[in-house]
């Protein structure tokens, strides 16, 4: 009797064992903020859907301490396609979607992925940019149909930055899938606020690809201020968020910054092997002037330029990664170029005319806003009185910054008035965060 008994709770404890370790082990990656969800026929007690096994390939990065470390390959929400399909199955598709909504593990767009597996894609709705991602800043992109797929296609961008009820109409859901660069005046989370606004309106679930950050690894810059809300600055958040388009959905929905305070239904399909740490080289440029990871990286740097008289790259090949004009003198900034009309920008500033400036090609990665390049430009310009336009306010999210630079402040001076902000924004923004 007693070996009997020993053999039983042998056998128990290995069972719990392994029963529990299964459970710890498998993340689920669907995170839902779900108000209004129907239990699903196909899985009722919602639990993780079955993932194909994917090839998950090593590779070494360096990451943000200048440590080597192998990781493994990053796999976006939109790859993990068997995640998300019972969500589609047998719906109208609404999409929202521009070139950055690409599989690489199918090389494939994603509209065309999703037509691929019988998923009725009913309408692809376009940010600012356009479909095709080659549309000027700012520029109107026209209504109209894919011509790859006779998809009809519908521009969020212009007069109608958030998609009509009557737009909407025979829609069941949504899939946003656009890849974001982590600065508030980039606009497409702008698009993913409207978005799920109407789609609020409407009663239809919004189901959120997730996709890196890749200037995730640092929090910076002032608070906005709700007297400067715009399309270019939303939400009070800083310039720079932290935070993946995913868990900027599950921000604005938790903070109560839709309309009325209404909650999206709301499922973020997360990232695989993805940290806040991690760096990652986008493999399409998101944007016509963001050709490449360095201009990325000082993209929220640099574009403080756009609300002033100084060129930030516009008309070359060199985008967000130079700066300068006419006025700025010679003999303190060496390098030199001309601006000259191309795509993303038909008429940049100083067109055909030489500008002297500074290169920033070689710049280490930035781990926080470099302040001193606006400081210096605006000390050396000689026409300070013209330096600033009414967009630099809209972009600083704040009228204090303008101040502070005319009032001759130090960029550290500057940074110790943003520290009270940020220590209240980090502790909102630990509670949606969905990595590490």
């Amino acid at each position: 009797m007693g070996l009997t008994f020993f053999k039983n709770t042998v056998l128990i404890t290995v069972i719990l064992f392994f029963s529990c370790g299964s459970q710890t082990t498998e993340k689920n990656r669907l995170v839902s903020d779900s108000l209004l969800e129907e239990p699903n026929l196909e899985n009722p007690l919602n639990l993780p859907l079955p993932r194909e096994e994917t090839k998950s390939n090593k590779k070494k990065v360096l990451i943000n301490t200048g440590e080597l470390r192998i990781v493994d390959e990053i796999v976006t929400g939109a790859e993990q396609f068997p995640l998300y399909a019972s969500f589609l199955k047998n719906k109208n598709v609404g999409v929202v979607a521009n070139q950055t909504s690409f599989l690489e593990n199918e090389n494939q767009h994603l509209v065309d992925f999703l037509i691929s597996k019988n998923v009725i894609v009913k309408k692809v709705f376009a940010p600012e940019h356009g479909f095709r991602g080659t549309a000027d800043a700012g520029e109107h992109v026209k209504d109209g149909v894919d011509s790859k797929t006779g998809v009809p296609l519908i521009s969020l961008y212009g007069n109608n930055k958030k998609p009509s009820q009557e737009q909407l109409k025979g829609i069941d859901v949504v899939v946003f899938d656009i890849q974001d660069v982590g600065a508030r005046f980039y606009t497409y989370i702008s698009t993913l606020h409207y978005v799920m606004e109407a789609c609020a309106e409407a009663g239809i679930p919004v189901i959120v690809l997730d996709r890196p950050n890749p200037n995730g690894h640092y929090i910076d810059g002032p608070i906005l201020e709700a007297a400067n809300q715009s399309f270019v600055g939303m939400h009070p958040i800083p310039v720079v968020h932290g935070m993946t388009i995913g868990e900027y959905a599950k921000m604005i929905n938790g903070e109560g910054w839709l309309k009325d305070k209404m909650k999206c239904e709301l499922t973020v399909v997360e990232i695989e092997n993805y940290t806040h740490d991690t760096p990652y080289a986008l493999p399409i440029k998101p944007s016509p002037n963001l050709p490449n990871d360095q201009a990325i990286n000082l993209y929220p740097s640099l574009c403080f330029f756009e609300g002033t008289f100084i060129n930030a790259g516009r008309g070359t090949d060199m985008q967000f990664q130079v700066f300068g004009a006419p006025s700025l003198l010679a003999s303190k900034y060496t390098f030199e170029y001309t601006p000259q009309s191309n795509e993303g920008a038909k008429n940049p500033k100083f067109n055909g005319q030489l500008c002297h400036g500074k290169d920033l090609r070689k710049e280490p990665r930035l781990n926080k806003i470099n302040l001193e390049w606006l400081i210096d430009a605006y000390n050396a310009n000689g026409k300070k009185k013209d330096f600033f336009n009414s967009f630099f306010i809209k972009l600083a999210g704040t009228d204090k910054l303008q101040q502070q630079i005319e009032q001759g402040l130090t960029a550290e001076e500057i940074r110790d008035s943003w520290k009270d902000g940020l220590a209240r924004f980090k502790k909102i923004r630990e509670k949606y965060l969905l990595y590490p």
